[in-house]
């Protein structure tokens, strides 16, 4: 899978991928603070994405819902 990073001035850095029925998702990690956006891409309109905040415990739960621990755990 190939992971896309594109870097967005005055924000940070967006990492996408295509996922395997054709949809774009990905993360944006800002410059300042620790906030982190899920986007993905709209499907009416496939040069626009739509974003979802999340604060950082919520960013935490969602990568448990993942599999992110078992990840590590298969890294290691």
């Amino acid at each position: 899978m190939n992971i896309e990073r594109t870097t967005l001035p005055g924000i940070g850095v967006r990492h996408t991928f295509t996922t395997g029925q054709g949809r774009r998702i990905g993360i944006v990690e800002y410059q300042v603070g620790d906030r982190r956006d899920i986007v993905h891409d709209d499907p009416d309109d496939p040069d626009r994405m739509v974003s979802l905040t999340l604060t950082r415990s919520e960013a935490s739960a969602l990568a448990a819902l993942l599999g992110f621990p078992e990840l590590v755990a298969v890294a290691a």
